[in-house]
């Protein structure tokens, strides 16, 4: 049953991928009229069979909308889509509520708050982490920047696809708190794959070392989901290495300008742009960086070849 408070509402909704689809759904399955846009319009049927309506440019989505989200690829993309010429804020009428929930630059988040502001609107950037599963169980974490105001207003939107939501702070916090986040993980995906490509090597069962050492110290949410699809051969996309590669660049960029040095977060850079650099590498999920172990030539045995 649809959500009562939800039922009338109409919510534009930008991008329409691996999270994003999921998160749609969860808004139209609450009741939402939804007004959507799509890079590959062919995504878009599934929710036109529901009842939402096509639009063609990002401005269209805000039309009689009043709350437009978007989750797109990158920081251009966010720009193109809020502040181009058949951008959001071209067509948004006063009081809209903008939430972006790309992984997008800080800098820009501010940029896109003042832009709407000035126009009378509300912005919020609100970056997501939780993968293809966390969308998929309205359980994401959603990271949220922007004024008390629009905040309060994009909370009972966004309880329909998160469970832990917080406020960090004015425009940009958002994107600043998923930057620490990304760092984060960054150094945990390198454990994740050294990990399981050392027990392999050492001759282990992989499944059964990690059920030993997910429930203790060493557990996280990347060990105990992406592991997984490691040991299964599965490398599909839960989040891309290509959207990955593109957040730590702005996380370097962004600890740049604040005079901090990340070398962890520099590393797992370098080790990931090498992934991208293999056929097809950007296009696995962030757990490829598996491959990277994989493929190392195993040390010669020292047993066969000391002189008999």
């Amino acid at each position: 049953m649809p959500h009562s408070s939800h039922a009338k509402r109409t919510v534009g909704f930008i991008g329409l991928g691996v999270m994003g689809s999921s998160m749609a759904q969860h808004l139209l399955d609450a009741g939402c009229r939804l007004r959507v846009h799509t890079r590959t319009a062919a995504r878009a049927q599934a929710f036109l069979d529901q009842g939402a309506v096509w639009c063609a440019t990002p401005s269209q989505t805000a039309q009689g909308s009043e709350a437009v989200i978007s989750i797109v690829g990158f920081p251009a993309d966010v720009e193109e889509i809020y502040l181009g010429e058949n951008g959001i804020l071209a067509q948004a009428a006063p009081d809209t509520l903008l939430i972006d929930m790309t992984t997008s630059s800080p800098t820009l988040a501010r940029r896109i708050a003042e832009e709407a502001a000035s126009r009378h609107c509300h912005a919020l950037d609100a970056p997501v982490s939780g993968g293809d599963i966390g969308a998929r169980e309205a359980r994401l974490s959603i990271m949220a920047g922007g004024t008390v105001e629009a905040f309060e207003r994009a909370y009972p939107l966004l309880q329909l696809m998160g469970s832990n939501i917080v406020r960090q702070g004015p425009a940009g916090s958002g994107q600043h708190t998923k930057m620490a986040n990304q760092i984060a993980i960054a150094a945990v995906m390198l454990g994740v794959c050294e990990s399981m490509a050392y027990a392999s090597r050492a001759g282990l069962d992989p499944a059964a070392v990690l059920r030993s050492i997910s429930g203790g110290a060493a557990g996280s949410w990347s060990l105990s989901n992406l592991a997984p699809r490691i040991l299964a051969g599965d490398f599909a996309p839960g989040f891309y290495v290509k959207h990955f590669l593109k957040d730590m660049r702005i996380a370097l960029d962004s600890a740049a300008e604040l005079g901090l040095e990340t070398p962890g977060l520099a590393l797992a850079y370098q080790m990931y742009e090498r992934l991208s650099q293999f056929p097809g590498g950007a296009e696995l999920g962030t757990q490829g960086l598996y491959h990277l172990y994989a493929k190392q030539p195993a040390a010669p045995d020292p047993a066969a070849s000391s002189e008999k």
